[in-house]
């Protein structure tokens, strides 16, 4: 079933369900508040009535007369003779269900209403007293047709009224239900364009003034179809990238095994060029393939592992490490002794691995590390005094597969992907990442991260 037609099912169930408690709850009311009307004329007949000298006394009950003046239509008044006989009665006018009515006498005072042949009657029955004797007892009726056919009337509009609200009802909610799920019914038609065709295309919004909430339903489908856009616009930049990358090393290793099969088991020179091609080029096989997967794990939303820890000490040990593994110094330069910040730790090392690297290659001086808290943010610098980088270069530094040219070339033994991991890391903690470089002066690479708290 779709939305629409969920949505207008219900609000008519709802409505219908709301509207026959409504009319329930007038219809009685209405006859609540008539009835106590009507027996409040009828009591205060009968007070006039007992304030009838005649009828006080007790003498003259039987006189025709006695009751004259209080006939009406649709309304009986009688005395009764406790041998339940009729002393006096209104005029031969009064409404045939009240006249079928058996007189029947009662000494104490009694109201109510009775049902005869489908009509409702009220009535007020009080006892008549003559020295402290009850003589008799007068009794007023008074049928309620005309109420009833006015509650006919009530219960006709009420129908008429709740029928037209329905009716409104539907055509309404089916006309809004229309209107909302016009942006969604584009969308699935979209989808549906873009699984056809394989090509992702956007959602016009153009001058429709659509709620606050579709409005964000779709710019946030227009967005997931500008990053779906871009992310396979990188991935085939980054196919055609490692594609270009991996030519080169097979071709030598092709090339030296074509070599090797024809002339290295007679040459042992060629023998041995060809076998240090390849161990070389294989070696630089390997180091792309890691990168590569390294970078294809990054691109995954739970790659961090979030603990507190602390910078100083990461930075610390793995100076101590490189140092020692490449005989050059590296000085740390700390305001505080603990600076505790919220990351994934092996990340950071990662992240501090690649830019080391990077110094110890372009550079012959000591490089410098600096570590600052300020105001809760931690910034870690790397600095050199290498050969530094064109201004022209720099925007492109974090490109997959991009190497500066001139010194920074194959020779060095990167792959131009050591940089792209360390701007993703950056980017997965939230951080910011600048670089400062001017040629034969060298480079000073900036990190800032929120130090945030558990």
């Amino acid at each position: 079933m779709t939305l629409r037609k969920r949505f207008t099912l219900f609000t008519i169930f709802w409505l219908i369900l709301i509207l026959i408690f409504f009319n329930i709850f007038v219809y009685f009311y209405v006859i609540k508040i008539t009835t106590e009307s009507e027996e409040e004329v009828i009591s205060t007949k009968v007070n006039l009535m007992l304030e009838n000298p005649r009828i006080q006394s007790g003498r003259g009950l039987s006189s025709p007369e006695l009751l004259e003046e209080y006939s009406s239509m649709n309304e009986m008044v009688r005395i009764i003779a406790p041998n339940n006989r009729v002393l006096s009665i209104t005029g031969m006018a009064t409404h045939t269900a009240l006249l079928e009515i058996p007189a029947e006498f009662k000494p104490y005072h009694d109201s109510g209403m009775i049902t005869r042949g489908g009509e409702r009657i009220i009535f007020m029955q009080v006892p008549l007293f003559e020295n402290g004797k009850v003589i008799a007892m007068l009794e007023v009726m008074r049928i309620l047709d005309e109420l009833d056919d006015y509650l006919q009337v009530l219960v006709a509009a009420l129908s008429v009224t709740s029928g037209g609200a329905i009716l409104f009802a539907i055509f309404g909610t089916y006309w809004f239900t229309s209107r909302l799920t016009a942006p969604i019914q584009q969308m699935v038609n979209t989808m549906r364009e873009i699984d056809r065709s394989g090509k992702l295309r956007q959602i016009d919004m153009g001058n429709r003034e659509e709620s606050a909430e579709l409005q964000q339903l779709i710019r946030a489908f227009n967005q997931m179809i500008e990053r779906l856009d871009r992310t396979f616009a990188r991935q085939k930049q980054f196919v055609a990238d490692a594609s270009h990358e991996l030519k080169t090393p097979l071709t030598v290793i092709s090339s030296y095994a074509g070599m090797l099969k024809r002339w290295g088991r007679d040459d042992e020179s060629v023998r041995d060029e060809a076998i240090e091609a390849i161990a070389k080029e294989a070696t630089r096989l390997q180091n792309l393939t890691k990168s590569m997967l390294t970078l294809a794990e990054a691109e995954q939303e739970d790659w961090l592992r979030l603990e507190m820890f602390d910078v100083v000490q990461v930075v610390d040990e793995l100076a101590t490490m490189m140092q020692t593994t490449f005989q050059r110094p590296i000085r740390v330069k700390a305001l505080s002794r603990v600076v505790r910040m919220m990351g994934d730790k092996d990340k950071i090392r990662q992240l501090l691995v690649i830019l080391l690297d990077n110094a110890i290659k372009y550079s012959k001086e000591p490089i410098d590390i600096s570590i600052t808290l300020m105001k809760n943010i931690v910034k870690i610098e790397v600095k050199d005094k290498g050969m530094g980088i064109p201004e022209k270069e720099i925007p492109h530094l974090f490109e997959r597969f991009y190497r500066v040219d001139g010194a920074r070339s194959r020779t060095t033994g990167g792959v131009g992907l050591g940089l792209s991991i360390a701007k993703r890391i950056v980017d997965l903690h939230e951080g910011k990442i600048d670089v400062f470089s001017l040629p034969e002066l060298g480079t000073t690479i900036t990190l800032q991260f929120k130090q945030r708290k558990l």
